[in-house]
């Protein structure tokens, strides 16, 4: 067996509805699988430390979201940008992979589409890891609200396009961590990089749009969570400028078997703490 300095991380495209899906896959394929699902502006990269400490315990697999990452990248006339179509997209790559069951591991972006899939398939919910990912409104910051509530009340898109700029995409990554000095900017650098593709602003703004249809549904996450009660743990970095550390206590308002654990990082707290996010993984599940 392979131990997790060891780990053979692959990397593969696939046709899912003729959009070319690119996944990182690590870890033997009878194990229990985790799925890691990124946030914005992100991509599977920001799993490249986690993955290979889990693929000795779990089959993993990392999707990127179409017009992410490696991804294909239609423009917003080609393909509906929104949370259901991604949730959607994802089901179909994990049928593909035949997942019929996983640990859903949400960040940022990965709540709302990897609670879509557990909502709409409880019996395949092996248990949920919540890193920096809303499902109460206590978790949405004033910063979020001056970013999204001009953009859905008045159509002012100022703020949102304030995402998309590189001073804010490093931000996300040095607001909150401990020691901002040793975060390698090969993060955010790409996540820039790709930002900055033609196309890219209409595509993130159409997502910027509808996450407003995410917050009805909280109320909905939290009745499956009270139904069915997956285990679940919340590993949160407390300094996230946007993701407060509410939104992690939250989650015990609802949930039995539940683990918090707040750590000394920021909304990419995997940047400084995979390996304690290993660990309590592989503690939990």
């Amino acid at each position: 067996m392979s131990t997790p300095t060891q780990a053979r991380v692959e990397h593969r495209f696939v046709d899912i509805d003729g959009l070319r899906t690119f996944y990182r896959a690590a870890g033997h394929p009878d194990h229990p699988v985790i799925v890691l699902l990124h946030g914005f502006p992100s991509s599977s990269h920001m799993y490249r430390d986690l993955i290979p400490l889990l693929a000795d315990r779990f089959r993993v697999i990392a999707p990127d979201y179409i017009g992410f990452g490696h991804s294909e990248a239609p423009t917003v006339d080609q393909f509906d940008y929104t949370f259901d179509r991604l949730a959607a997209h994802t089901q179909a790559l994990l049928d593909r992979l035949e997942v019929t069951d996983a640990i859903y591991y949400m960040q940022d972006y990965g709540g709302p589409i990897g609670l879509r899939l557990a909502t709409a398939h409880p019996e395949r919910v092996r248990g949920l890891v919540v890193q920096n990912a809303n499902a109460y409104m206590e978790g949405l910051t004033p910063a979020v609200a001056g970013v999204f509530m001009p953009l859905w009340e008045r159509g002012d898109d100022t703020g949102a396009r304030q995402m998309l700029l590189a001073e804010t995409t490093q931000m996300q990554y040095t607001g909150g961590a401990r020691h901002p000095e040793r975060l390698n900017p090969d993060a955010w650098v790409l996540d820039q990089a790709l930002l900055d593709r033609p196309g890219s602003a209409e595509r993130q703004l159409a997502l910027f749009r509808d996450y407003q249809h995410n917050v009805p549904l909280f109320d909905v996450w939290q009745a499956y969570f009270r139904m069915h009660q997956p285990k679940t743990l919340v590993a949160w970095g407390r300094g996230d400028p946007f993701f407060g550390v509410p939104g992690a206590e939250a989650f015990r308002r609802d949930l039995k078997d539940v683990r918090v654990e707040l750590l000394d990082s920021g909304h990419f707290a995997l940047e400084e703490d995979a390996t304690r996010v290993a660990e309590l993984i592989k503690q939990t599940f």
